[in-house]
């Protein structure tokens, strides 16, 4: 019988770890080089277009690529002739070499801060990019929050803060109360 259980336990722990074992992750098959794609310029302004191209090798050829562009009111950016609504994506085609030729990218005229451009495929991770847009004054963009906005929350904060006092204070003279 001691037998029988030692034998159990060890295909038991074996098919454990067997199953434990990490399968291999589905990679691309093209590893593209760091900096294939890039947008020229890589500072615009509000309204203003970029042209993000990606390298040679880059994708398969002739293949259906995605681009993506994330940031503050994205949904408005224009991606090549198409004007994407709410997902901020569109669609082009690799050349025979596999890269991508230069699409360009129309910017909000509200657009602020800085946009990731990304285009990937079916057998490729592709590529990114990144474009700040400045002001047309040259002035910063504003980022970050307002410290105004804050106020509420540092005072709701505050006051969650004191009514846990209160209730700490209330429940020690009701022990010390109850103790006596």
């Amino acid at each position: 019988m001691t037998r029988l259980r030692t034998l159990l336990a060890t295909t038991t722990i074996a098919a454990v770890a067997a199953l434990s074992v990490p399968a291999a992750a589905h990679a691309s098959t093209i590893y593209p080089p760091s900096g294939s794609c890039t947008a020229t310029p890589a500072t615009a302004v509000p309204g203003g277009t970029t042209l993000f191209a990606c390298d040679p090798a880059t994708f398969s050829a002739n293949e259906p690529v995605t681009i993506t562009v994330t940031g503050e009111n994205a949904s408005d950016a224009v991606i090549g002739m198409i004007r994407t609504v709410s997902t901020a994506s569109g669609d082009a085609v690799s050349t025979a070499d596999g890269s991508l030729a230069g699409v360009r990218i129309t910017f909000p005229t509200d657009a602020r801060g800085t946009y990731n451009i990304a285009a990937f495929s079916s057998t490729s991770a592709g590529g990114t990019s990144a474009v700040s847009v400045t002001n047309p004054d040259g002035s910063l963009p504003m980022t970050g929050f307002d410290s105004a906005t804050m106020t509420g929350l540092w005072i709701g904060g505050g006051l969650l803060l004191l009514a846990g006092v209160a209730l700490g204070a209330v429940a020690l003279v009701r022990r010390r109360r109850d103790s006596l």
